[in-house]
């Protein structure tokens, strides 16, 4: 006996472990894509095709399940409710003023998504924090509270244009419906109530929920986190975003801009002044 150990027949070799290396960098458990077939999440495209709706086909991406028929009615409702906000929001008026100057179709889209951030997108997220706090037990009175004092908007709640947003009361009445049938938890939809309760207290009008905090009630209550709430908003207004540039497009208008051309911005910096006049450079 050499003392050496024998090699083992069926170990890999080393060039396919270097193999394995390289294909592992990016390997996923979201789709499987070979010659001839495509997997997403172990199920053939082919049979996914005309069988799931696109709400439910979202939901198995994300989640890697295909959801029960309450659970997708649900998602589908906050999709389309959240679809479009008219050209005077930033995201729509910026793909639009983006589809003018050729650019294409899918910069346009991507010029509007790319503006839903933290202040023109982000409630929904925001909002589903916040109800986290009061399904854990915090007292939603001392939440509006601690945005009052700091001066801040509570996110989901209120709107520039509505006084009551139409669309809160379809999708409240979808979500209380799945509570009463037990689909849903329903944790969400009392926090969401009792923050809502709590800011029309010691008001003359109420500030009623907006989309933002009815679809972050939907969202919650799927058991989405709360970052994978806003992409699914991203997704949602994405269509309106589309629609709009596409419309636009459609017009042929060229290099238009955030006002009509006999307008122009206004102007409030120093009169007209020029060099050699008192107080500039000699």
């Amino acid at each position: 006996m050499s003392g050496q150990e024998t090699p083992d027949p069926t170990a890999p070799g080393e060039a396919v472990i270097a193999e394995r290396t390289v294909t592992d960098w990016w390997s996923t458990a979201v789709s499987e894509i070979r010659p001839g077939k495509i997997r997403l999440r172990g199920y053939p495209v082919e049979e996914l095709v005309g069988r799931v709706t696109f709400a439910e086909q979202i939901w198995l991406m994300l989640r890697g399940e295909l959801p029960t028929a309450a659970q997708g009615r649900l998602l589908e409702a906050a999709l389309v409710a959240a679809v479009d906000h008219g050209p005077q929001a930033p995201s729509i008026a910026a793909a639009r003023m983006a589809a003018t100057c050729g650019v294409g179709l899918n910069s346009a889209v991507a010029t509007g998504a790319n503006l839903l951030g933290d202040v023109h997108g982000g409630a929904g997220q925001q909002c589903m924090e916040v109800l986290r706090r009061v399904a854990d037990g915090e007292d939603a009175r001392s939440i509006v509270a601690e945005y009052r004092r700091r001066r801040s908007y509570l996110p989901g709640f209120g709107h520039r244009f509505h006084p009551r947003d139409p669309r809160r009361d379809p999708l409240l009445g979808l979500v209380r419906e799945a509570v009463d049938a037990g689909e849903v938890p329903g944790d969400a939809l009392r926090a969401g109530l009792a923050l809502e309760a709590a800011l029309a207290e010691n008001r003359t009008r109420p500030v009623p929920m907006n989309i933002d905090g009815a679809t972050a009630i939907i969202y919650a209550e799927l058991g989405f986190p709360a970052e994978l709430g806003r992409g699914l908003f991203v997704l949602s207004r994405s269509v309106g975003i589309l629609a709009h540039a596409w419309e636009e497009t459609e017009g042929g208008a060229r290099i238009k801009g955030p006002l009509p051309r006999p307008l122009l911005a206004g102007y409030h910096g120093p009169a007209e002044r020029h060099l050699g006049d008192s107080g500039s450079r000699t």
